[in-house]
């Protein structure tokens, strides 16, 4: 937990799930400049809040928690930053109820007069999510984007520009950088160009020439990715009523081709992006009968699976959290499988050669063999006894 200062007030905040030994911060100098900006930072006149406020992309609540007392309205792409938010809004005295908590898969308000962005990874993610608040954006809106400097390049201004209206950027401090944008009403309101769908190329097994849907913001989402594609042809033979959970499912490849190759599996595909599962539900959907069994949960890794419930996991986990590199996203995948596995029941990793997964899985799992390898990427397995 760690504590921000703002003149809006001192505020208490943790990311999700809370863990006090977690050395990354709720915030960042970004999330800071954007709160003395509406302040009235360095002599600028300051932007009170009023109408409808709409924050978007805010990572774990900080920018929502901070002006909860104007209610607004956050639409995130992440489980776990909606749930940082709800537990920031209670830890700082403020209700839930106060603030409308929207995924990007939701309709977004019909009208917007404060519009608060702050820059995600994604520059698809933005694309796709100014397209959609477009029509919610009028003459007077105010428009204020934020974010780190290695967050900000040409094309996310560009991206602003051709969508909302012409931008400028603030200087640089503390690393961080704000985006002004002024909405232009004459500018054509465009549909959004995602999602984008392309077939598998021909080694894949089981998933090869299938169509695969993403939605703006997924990992790799105009190709597949070099760690997938290895796994795919890596994947464990097995037949009858298994239990298979595509754990981090993206946009469900793997999961599609555990179902493929086993129809008698039932298959559970989950992420905390819920444009990650809208993506795999897509593809699922698209390649299968309708008598194929499968479902789709967006939340917090394994913690909506049961104890004891899974015969097989199948893994290929992110190490980085926003910018941040860190295998903790892992290790919490990890824990949760070995929880929700049978006796017997197997968690297959797909992962960088580099970032040591193997003693990870011995010390959680007591076992660890490798499958598969080459110079970049190892298939590990590991059983719950």
């Amino acid at each position: 937990m760690n504590r921000l200062t703002t003149s809006q007030g001192e505020f208490d905040l943790a990311r999700h799930p809370a863990n006090p030994r977690d050395p990354l911060r709720a915030w960042d100098a970004a999330d800071e400049y954007l709160l003395r900006r509406l302040e009235g930072a360095e002599g600028s006149e300051p932007i009170r809040p009023s109408g409808t406020v709409a924050v978007l992309g805010d990572r774990w609540g900080a920018l929502t928690t901070a002006l909860a007392a104007h209610h607004p309205v956050q639409i995130t792409d992440s489980y776990l930053a909606r749930e940082a938010t709800r537990s920031n809004l209670l830890r700082n005295g403020a209700d839930p109820g106060s603030v409308r908590l929207l995924s990007v898969r939701d309709a977004p308000p019909e009208r917007v007069d404060l519009l608060l962005v702050r820059v995600p990874k994604s520059l698809a993610l933005l694309e796709d999510q100014l397209h959609r608040l477009a029509p919610a954006v009028h003459a007077g809106t105010v428009v204020v984007g934020t974010g780190m400097v290695k967050e900000i390049h040409t094309s996310t201004l560009k991206l602003f520009e051709r969508i909302i209206g012409p931008t400028r950027t603030s200087l640089a401090v503390k690393k961080a950088r704000l985006i002004h944008c002024t909405p232009d009403p004459a500018l054509p309101r465009t549909p959004s160009p995602w999602p984008y769908r392309y077939d598998l190329p021909d080694d894949t097994g089981t998933v090869a020439g299938r169509t695969v849907t993403n939605h703006a913001g997924i990992f790799c989402a105009e190709r597949l990715d070099i760690g997938t594609r290895f796994f795919l042809k890596h994947l464990p033979a097995r037949t009858g009523p298994d239990r298979v959970v595509d754990l981090g499912c993206g946009n469900g490849v793997v999961g599609l081709a555990a179902a493929l190759a086993n129809p008698g599996a039932a298959v559970t595909f989950v992420d905390e992006s819920y444009q990650a599962v809208a993506s795999a539900e897509a593809t699922f959907r698209d390649n299968t009968g309708p008598e194929a069994e499968a479902r789709f949960l967006v939340g917090d890794g394994m913690t909506g699976i049961a104890p004891a419930s899974v015969d097989l996991v199948l893994c290929n986990p992110p190490f980085h959290s926003h910018q941040a590199v860190t295998d903790a996203t892992a290790r919490t995948m990890f824990h949760g499988a070995r929880t929700s596995l049978r006796q017997g029941g197997e968690l297959w990793v797909v992962g960088n050669r580099h970032l040591g997964y193997h003693t990870q899985l011995r010390r959680i799992f007591g076992n660890c063999v490798t499958v598969a390898g080459d110079p970049k990427f190892v298939v590990l397995r590991a059983v719950k006894r």
